[in-house]
């Protein structure tokens, strides 16, 4: 049962009745054992916070270039290949001739291309 004048986090029962307590003898090597070993550190809950959103917040960024970069090269390649598919590199061929330039061009020329099919 919580009361008013309970600090934040302490835990209360509804019957202190069947409350058990046990004394325990205190064991002197082990207790010391445990001394020598405890750490206490100062906390700072805020500072630990905003550096672990700090680093979310990079790794995020660094995800999203990733990205960003992976879909640009898939846009050029897509593009590539949509030139490749394209007529438009057969028209900028200079040994490609059409028709129109048989006309200027020598009779010797034509003998030659005429020969060849």
């Amino acid at each position: 049962k919580k009361t008013g004048d309970m600090v934040a986090g302490l835990v209360g029962f509804h019957k202190n009745k069947r409350v058990v307590k046990v004394n325990v003898e205190k064991n002197n090597e082990v207790w010391k054992k445990l001394e020598k070993t405890r750490e206490e550190r100062e906390v700072d809950l805020k500072e630990e916070k905003d550096r672990r959103d700090r680093e979310d917040q990079e790794e995020l960024k660094k995800q999203k270039k990733l990205q960003r970069e992976m879909e640009k090269l898939q846009i050029e390649k897509e593009r590539k290949e949509r030139e490749m598919k394209s007529y438009k590199l057969m028209d900028a061929d200079p040994e490609l001739c059409t028709s129109n330039q048989f006309d200027n061009e020598s009779d010797a020329e034509r003998e030659l291309v005429d020969d060849f099919m």
